[in-house]
């Protein structure tokens, strides 16, 4: 940790104090002691191999897919971390479901060097809005806690209010590809202070990207100069991928 960045450090400690006071589950297998076990960090699966340049699934060649070729994202370039795949799926279910906000700060701590390694010349970090019905159920939204310390780890702007949702959609779950990217078309206004940034807009888990694009449209649409999508997790399994 990069002890010069204070508001990170902060941050990181102050979720370390409440580990004293209340002693920590590991996400990933419920093992006691730690938030997120070095069992489990070693189990993560790092998509650090050959990806499309756009939406960023794994393929044989370095270029961009026949996919993206044919109908291109909104977004510059698409980035996951890590496969969806346990333990990571049993950790974003914990901070999804289970109200396990600590989930966030240390999923963010591992998944730092990788964003830092993607080099990426970025202004302010927004995290997919949800909707008020879902926020109202929910009482927080669960890609904030990532994003808000990615954001101070990479010390550039946190913008969570920068995007609204402009209508309710429903739950991209079960939906085919051309579903999902129905389901989320002009559902996203961006305020102007994204105009001429360069911005990371960040979601949980990725399937087909139609959400990231959906928002990177309305960002470049307010004067976005350009948008880069981040996830934790990608869903390669809806792809019919193998993964590796």
């Amino acid at each position: 940790m990069d002890l010069t960045n204070w508001k990170y450090t902060f941050y990181r400690s102050a979720w370390s104090a409440l580990d004293l006071l209340f002693p920590p589950v590991c996400g990933g297998c419920e093992k006691t002691g730690s938030r997120w076990c070095e069992d489990c960090q070693s189990k993560v699966k790092i998509l650090d191999g050959i990806v499309c340049d756009v939406c960023g699934l794994p393929q044989e060649q370095v270029g961009t897919c026949k996919t993206c070729l044919a109908d291109r994202p909104h977004f510059r370039m698409l980035r996951a971390w890590t496969v969806f795949e346990n333990p990571i799926q049993q950790a974003l279910h914990k901070l999804k479901y289970r109200k396990d906000m600590s989930m966030g700060d240390a999923i963010a701590f591992q998944m730092l060097p990788f964003v830092q390694k993607l080099n990426w010349q970025i202004d302010m970090i927004i995290p997919v809005p949800l909707g008020r019905e879902r926020i109202k159920q929910r009482g927080y939204n669960q890609v904030a806690m990532v994003a808000k310390p990615l954001s101070l780890g990479l010390q550039v702007k946190y913008a969570p209010h920068a995007i609204t949702r402009k209508k309710e959609t429903r739950t991209q779950v079960g939906l085919s590809k051309v579903e999902r990217k129905k389901n989320v078309e002009g559902a996203f206004q961006a305020e102007t202070s994204v105009k001429r940034k360069n911005i990371v807009v960040m979601d949980d888990v990725s399937t087909t990207g139609a959400t990231l694009s959906s928002t990177a449209q309305a960002l470049y649409q307010a004067g976005a100069e350009n948008v880069y999508a981040l996830t934790v997790a990608r869903a390669l399994q809806h792809h019919s991928l193998q993964t590796v």
